[in-house]
């Protein structure tokens, strides 16, 4: 403090300095020194404590420690254990203009966005934890106070958790009863040399990890910063590596560093919007999706009676004094043949399915983003942002951050949960993912809903929507132009998380809310969203060659959309005489749709007796809807929706 002051002095001088602490540890000597450095300065320095305090060391510390083996006075790495633990690696959700610390400063209009995106953090991250798990977080160094916050809240949740950091400072590690320091592990930095520490690569250590003397231990929640994510953390006799050998599971979450520019450019922004109130939500509570592979940005209605008959719904809809998405239809069920007949169609398509997965994540990478937010277009997108996911995480080894949000046919995107998107991620990392497209309304809701919150104040999105099958040739992002069945359209909340048709009504829906959406935990018996998912994934492996080619033979294509789809729904319009095209549902997702939630007039297929025909043929007969051979057919089948009903 005193070397401190007299270089202060010389610079800007000052008569008097006060020097405060929170113990003051100054024996005699040592008060007189600072008395006579203040009266050679010619200064004042008074020092001001809450308590004093005194170190007394035994005579003979140093003759002792002099006297050990100088392999003692180095923490040594624990035996190995055994059994090794694992590793998972967990890019973390955090957004580049929100402090990490106080590296950049940290200001009062920081603090509200920083614990959002603690919350979000915490949220991703219990996904990869056991509800009953011990856990022990592990700060880097001088990344701290984020890590902290991250264990108070997986803490609040009655997990057993440990906070600590590594440290540059040795210490002496001795496995005796009482005594504090019973581990420690040495490691290399893994960010590299320092100019200050000389060319080679700096040791680091921690210690204990579990608590002193105890047989079990902990899961390690590693938290580093992007600059600490380097290979010398995963090298042998690296960090990672020291901590598996002792038998520690390790979930390493990486930040990603805070971008002065951006944060800069945050704090001046006047005109940010108002921030949302509302928390995304998750499974179990909602949903029946783990809580790292989706957060649902809706208001959970489950307890409101929003379902209708399919017919008195129609009428309602059609004749305008309702809107689709103010009321639900009846959650079709099933019968045992119909089950059947999706578990067999499941498995036949599922490699069809994977491959398409493959194609369009690998094209998200290469031409959106290499660490994406995927945003799915609930509730048929949903199911898909998982398994994109999953392939990126598989193949990639990161998971990117996944949301559902609600866009509603003629009322937009939810601007509500854009807001919250926005305040936490980078817009541009913004992916918005769809299982198929029909003929393009939603599309082109997207991009118009899309274009008028940016001419409100908020973010510019991109608004290419990815899906994995694009028959109506609406956008460039595709796994597939193909027409084929997705084993998800086949059926509604029980292959969907569980999760209702987003829901958009006056009455439950006030200003700051989200769009609702119910969750239907009484369906949980007939639930297939988890073998849905499983049986795609389960055939990444087989299909990564066939997904390689996919995506090599359409880099570098002309992918422009032409809307041919479109231009065929309006020629089926006039054919048949339909006042709206909305009365025409292409594609095989959409025709299984009009016969599950909707009053169907016909069904038109281009030939008869396809194989992925089959359950619409099966829903076809037990609804008594006609099915129509209709050669020139663009799409492989069209739904007709009864007009006037």
């Amino acid at each position: 403090a005193v070397e401190a002051i007299a270089s202060l002095h010389a610079l800007h001088p000052h008569h008097r300095y006060l020097v405060a602490s929170l113990v003051d540890m100054r024996d005699d000597a040592q008060e007189a020194d600072c008395a006579a450095a203040a009266r050679e300065l010619g200064v004042e320095i008074e020092f001001v404590a809450l308590t004093r305090g005194r170190i007394h060391l035994p005579a003979d510390l140093v003759d002792n420690v002099c006297a050990l083996d100088p392999a003692d006075l180095n923490p040594r790495v624990p035996d190995p254990a055994a059994e090794r633990g694992t590793t998972t690696v967990v890019p973390a959700p955090w957004p580049a203009d929100v402090p990490d610390g106080g590296r950049h400063g940290f200001l009062a209009s920081d603090t509200s966005r920083f614990h959002l995106a603690v919350d979000d953090l915490a949220a991703h991250v219990a996904g990869y934890l056991a509800p009953d798990e011990q856990v022990t977080v592990v700060g880097h160094e001088e990344l701290m106070y984020l890590p902290l916050c991250l264990a108070e809240r997986l803490a609040a949740s009655g997990r057993e958790v440990r906070y600590q950091t590594t440290t540059r400072s040795p210490a002496h590690v001795r496995d005796e009863p009482g005594y504090p320091l019973r581990r420690g592990f040495t490691f290399p930095s893994p960010e590299g040399p320092s100019p200050h520490e000389g060319p080679e690569r700096a040791p680091r250590f921690i210690y204990n990890v579990a608590v002193p003397g105890s047989s079990t231990l902990p899961t390690v929640l590693l938290v580093l910063d992007d600059p600490a994510d380097t290979e010398h953390l995963r090298t042998p006799g690296g960090l990672l590596d020291v901590l598996t050998a002792a038998g520690h599971r390790v979930v390493a979450v990486t930040i990603a560093s805070t971008d002065p520019e951006r944060l800069a450019a945050a704090r001046a922004d006047t005109s940010l919007r108002p921030q949302p109130t509302g928390t995304a939500l998750r499974g179990p509570d909602f949903g029946s999706y783990a809580p790292h592979e989706t957060a649902w940005l809706v208001k959970d209605l489950s307890n409101e009676q929003l379902e209708a008959d399919v017919a008195v719904r129609e009428r309602a809809i059609q004749s305008g004094r309702a809107h689709y998405a103010e009321s639900l239809p009846v959650e079709f069920q099933p019968g045992a043949e119909y089950r059947e007949l999706f578990e067999t169609t499941l498995q036949e398509s599922a490699a069809r399915l994977a491959t398409a997965v493959g194609v369009v994540a690998e094209l998200i990478l290469d031409e959106r983003s290499a660490s994406p937010t995927l945003v799915s277009l609930a509730r048929a997108g949903t199911p898909i942002g998982v398994l994109i996911g999953r392939w990126i995480e598989r193949f990639h080894g990161f998971r990117p951050p996944h949301y559902a949000v609600s866009i509603v046919r003629e009322r937009g995107i939810d601007p509500v949960a854009l807001d919250y998107l926005t305040l936490r991620h980078d817009p541009a990392s913004v992916v918005f993912v769809d299982g198929w497209t029909g003929k393009g309304a939603i599309t082109r809701e997207l991009v118009d809903a899309l274009a008028e919150y940016a001419a409100a104040g908020g973010a510019v999105l991109n608004p290419e929507l990815a899906v994995l099958a694009d028959p109506g040739s609406c956008t460039p992002l595709y796994g597939t132009r193909d027409d084929f069945l997705i084993a998800s359209a086949c059926l509604n909340s029980t292959v969907s998380g569980l999760v209702s048709r987003t829901v958009l009504n006056d009455q439950l829906i006030g200003p700051g809310d989200f769009h609702g959406a119910k969750f239907y935990r009484e369906l949980a018996p007939s639930d297939v969203s988890g073998r849905f998912l499983d049986a795609v994934s389960d055939r990444f492996d087989q299909v990564t060659d066939a997904a390689r080619q996919g995506v090599a033979a359409l880099r570098g294509t002309d992918r422009t959309p032409d809307w041919a789809g479109w231009k065929s729904v309006e020629q089926m319009q006039e054919r048949y005489g339909l006042s709206s095209i909305n009365f025409v549902k292409p594609g095989i997702g959409e025709t299984t749709r009009v016969l599950l939630r909707r009053v169907p007039w016909r069904i038109l297929v281009r030939e008869d007796g396809l194989a992925e025909h089959e359950h619409i043929r099966l829903l076809a007969a037990e609804r008594g809807v006609p099915v129509d051979v209709v050669p020139d057919l663009a799409y492989s089948c069209i739904g007709l929706i009864k007009e006037s009903v």
